[in-house]
C-alpha cells in the first residue's frame, strides 16, 4: 500500500509539471504573437509616418520663394542698387561742377577785390608822403608846390577811375579794374570775350573821362 500511495504522488507530481509546462508554453506563444502584432502595427504606423513626412509640403506661403522669383528679386535689387550708384555719381558730379565753378567765382571776385585793395593802398601811401612834405617845416616852397600838385592829381584820377569802373558797369561787366602807369591805361574786365562793339564802348569811356587817347587804353578780360 505504501509503495502504491508513493507511486501515486509521483504521477501526480508529474501530472502537474506537465500541465504546468504546457501552460506556461501557450502563454509564452501567445505573448509572442501578441509582441509579433504589436511590432507589425508599429512598423505600419512608422512607415505610414514617414510617408506623410516625405509627402508633406507644411511650408509657410510667406516664407516660400521660388528660384524665380529669388532671380527677379536680385536682379531688381541689384537693378535699383546701380541706378542709386548712378544717381549718387551725377549727383556728386553736379555738386563738384558747381563748387568747381563757386570756387571760380569766388576766385576771380577775390582778384578784384585785391586788386582794387593794392591799387588803392599804393595811391593812399603816395597821399600821406606828399602830405608830409606839404606839412613839414623844413620842405622847401617849391617841394610843397610840387607836393600839392601831385595830390591834387592823384584824387583827381582816384575820382576818373571810380567814375570809370561804375560807368563800365552799367555797360553789364559786374568787374572791372583800370591800372594807369604815366600815359598807358590798362583795363581788365570779368567776362569770358568781348565783343567789338563791347570794347569800343569801353575805350569811348576811358578817353572821356581821363582824356586819355585810344591808343593807349588797353583792355583785356579774366
Amino acid at each position: 500500500m505504501k509503495l502504491l500511495k508513493k507511486n501515486q504522488v509521483i504521477i501526480y507530481v508529474i501530472a502537474i509539471m506537465i500541465m504546468t509546462a504546457g501552460y506556461l508554453n501557450f502563454t509564452t506563444n501567445a505573448n509572442d504573437n501578441q509582441s509579433i502584432e504589436t511590432s507589425m502595427q508599429m512598423e505600419a504606423k512608422d512607415d505610414t509616418l514617414l510617408a506623410d513626412i516625405g509627402d508633406a509640403t507644411l511650408v509657410n506661403s510667406n516664407d516660400v520663394v521660388t528660384g524665380e522669383e529669388t532671380a527677379t528679386t536680385s536682379d531688381s535689387s541689384n537693378k535699383s542698387e546701380s541706378e542709386n550708384q548712378n544717381s549718387n555719381s551725377e549727383g556728386a558730379k553736379q555738386v563738384e561742377q558747381k563748387e568747381v565753378q563757386a570756387n571760380s567765382e569766388v576766385t576771380k571776385d577775390d582778384y578784384f577785390v585785391q586788386s582794387k585793395l593794392e591799387r588803392d593802398t599804393m595811391y593812399s601811401q603816395m597821399l600821406e608822403t606828399y602830405e608830409k612834405v606839404l606839412n613839414s617845416s623844413n620842405s622847401l616852397e617849391t617841394q610843397k608846390q610840387t607836393a600839392t600838385q601831385e595830390i591834387t592829381k592823384i584824387n583827381e584820377l582816384k575820382n576818373s577811375i571810380m567814375i570809370c569802373e561804375n560807368l563800365i558797369k552799367t555797360k553789364g561787366f559786374e568787374n572791372s579794374i583800370i591800372f594807369v602807369n604815366d600815359k598807358s591805361i590798362s583795363v581788365i574786365i570779368e567776362s569770358e570775350e568781348m565783343k567789338p562793339e563791347d570794347v569800343a564802348k569801353i575805350q569811348n569811356i576811358i578817353s572821356r573821362e581821363m582824356k586819355a587817347e585810344i591808343d593807349n587804353i588797353h583792355i583785356s578780360t579774366k
